[in-house]
């Protein structure tokens, strides 16, 4: 006599799971699930305490001000999926910003170019870490927080003390801070940057080998070598990757701030770290989805700014931010024993 399926899953205990157990292998199967259900009640409960909070230019401002974490976030989603961290990322991007920033006025160079100029010192940075962590097979934390020193100095020093302001800039390069009116909301070019760059990397993590490639060298590294994915590779085009899209961040940067600074974007190595793992991606690296870094990003914008609107100081912004992450890992943490 043959058992049914049903019959199967219910002597194997699968067909005994409580709802609780339930709800966890659905968070692990689909880790973007709880930052979203977080926005939602979030900004429901600001929308709450003050009705100026859904109006369309605060709502223009919030995703305007988290356009630059947003876009980091995605280059330290990539990192973090593969089990590393990237503290070295906001000094990249304001690196990245002053060189696009010096070119174009002390060099003279049209906008194109220096921001070329300064995709290709992003490409190079994170081609550093890269090769640092592959090659001489220094752990992530130390290379990044290393290079985070180093290109901070680099960043002072190349721009020898001095921000370069507005009327010194080219369109170019501030076209990133230029707004398209969509009704009565409002949406920078920079964040449309931002939002194309979470759909194609949305799409290669998902669709493509290189993103399961990617998931396979977080979650097992070992596993994914003797399955033949050259794990060394993978890790190093994900820094390559990576610094691309810091470099991307630096114009946005620029065009949000209508500013080239070294000290524009300091915290941004901090700020992406909390997005990411506010959005579901797990630090143990092997589970996450780039769409949960946007929430994160975003989350983190609407709880600053709806305590604002409240009139709390700015340090309760702090102490909800330092809440969300801490309880952000507690559920990763959670999540992670429906593997067991």
């Amino acid at each position: 006599m043959t058992l049914s399926d049903a019959e199967i899953a219910f002597q194997s205990g699968e067909g005994k799971q409580s709802p609780r157990e339930r709800m966890q292998k659905l968070l692990h199967r689909y880790p973007s699930i709880s930052p979203g259900i977080v926005l939602l009640i979030s900004a429901g409960v600001f929308w709450f305490l003050n009705p100026n909070f859904k109006d369309p230019f605060n709502l223009s401002l919030v995703i305007q001000q988290v356009a630059v974490v947003g876009a980091v976030a995605i280059g330290q989603t990539l990192i973090i999926l593969t089990a590393g961290i990237d503290l070295s990322c906001g000094a990249i991007t304001v690196f990245t910003s002053m060189v696009m920033g010096r070119t174009a006025f002390a060099n003279h160079l049209p906008g194109w170019q220096s921001v070329l100029l300064g995709v290709a010192v992003g490409l190079l940075c994170g081609a550093i870490n890269g090769l640092l962590i592959t090659k001489v097979k220094l752990p992530p934390f130390i290379v990044t927080l290393g290079t985070y020193n180093i290109f901070n100095a680099l960043s002072l020093l190349y721009s020898t003390g001095r921000d370069i302001g507005t009327n010194e800039l080219t369109k170019l390069l501030l076209w990133t801070g230029s707004a398209v009116k969509i009704g009565s909301f409002s949406i920078t070019v920079g964040v449309m940057i931002m939002l194309l760059m979470y759909g194609i990397l949305a799409y290669s993590l998902r669709f493509t080998a290189w993103g399961r490639h990617v998931y396979a060298t977080g979650d097992d590294i070992e596993a994914a070598r003797l399955a033949g994915i050259e794990t060394k590779r993978v890790i190093f085009s994900v820094y390559l990757v990576a610094g691309f899209i810091f470099s991307i961040a630096a114009w946005i940067l620029i065009g949000r701030t209508q500013s080239a600074s070294a000290n524009n974007g300091i915290d941004l190595n901090l700020d992406s770290i909390t997005a990411v793992v506010i959005g579901g991606t797990s630090l143990f690296g092997g589970r996450g989805r780039i769409i949960g870094s946007l929430y994160g990003a975003i989350i983190v914008g609407v709880f600053r700014d709806g305590l604002t609107l409240a009139g709390l100081a700015p340090y309760y912004q702090s102490l909800a931010v330092g809440i969300l992450v801490i309880t952000a890992v507690s559920i990763d943490q959670w999540i992670r024993k429906a593997r067991n």
